[in-house]
């Protein structure tokens, strides 16, 4: 099922150490509306969805996310590079210094931890759809949003890319809930 290829699934090449760019991008790692909670919430759905086709993309996005949560952690790791823990004091990143040193720790971009307290799970296909939907208009709000923050251009090329992926699995997941429709009322036939 598993398939990993030893690339991120778009190139992060950022050439500048920007440490509160970094603290920002976290977010997007370990915040509510991140791509490690995207992940989990969709491999967790994906159980009670009521057809094959809609487990397959909950698979997938859900897959697909995890190759995001590489690419911000890569991003983070490349605006921190060669830091010196005075200068992440500084950024407001001391915390997670003292904590967890160089390490690239999911938390939201004010040092709260990953919590999976924001991801529904309900196993009602219908809702847990419409759920994912906003989670993706969340995550794209958030892209925008960072984009607003920086004038690297190389950040922000692959934030566009991370957007546009989160507008990608918004539309499959409307037609998902299209084919969770059809499934619901095939079952109602006379």
């Amino acid at each position: 099922m598993w398939i990993y290829q030893k690339t991120l699934q778009h190139p992060v090449n950022l050439k500048t150490k920007d440490i509160t760019m970094a603290k920002y991008l976290i977010t997007q790692f370990g915040g509510p509306n991140g791509e490690l909670a995207a992940a989990l919430r969709y491999l967790s759905q994906r159980y009670t969805m009521p057809t094959g086709k809609t487990k397959a993309l909950l698979t997938d996005i859900g897959t697909e996310e995890l190759a995001h949560v590489e690419m911000v952690a890569t991003m983070v790791y490349q605006l921190t590079y060669d830091a010196t823990p005075t200068e992440l004091e500084e950024a407001g990143l001391g915390s997670n210094y003292a904590q967890n040193g160089f390490g690239i720790y999911p938390t939201d971009s004010t040092g709260n931890p990953f919590s999976v307290c924001p991801i529904a799970v309900m196993g009602n296909a219908v809702t847990d759809l419409h759920e994912d939907m906003a989670a993706e208009q969340k995550a794209l709000a958030t892209y925008y949003q960072l984009i607003n923050l920086t004038d690297d251009a190389d950040i922000i090329e692959v934030l566009r890319f991370l957007g546009q992926r989160e507008i990608t699995h918004y539309q499959r997941f409307g037609e998902a809930l299209m084919d969770v429709y059809d499934f619901e009322e095939s079952k109602h036939t006379f």
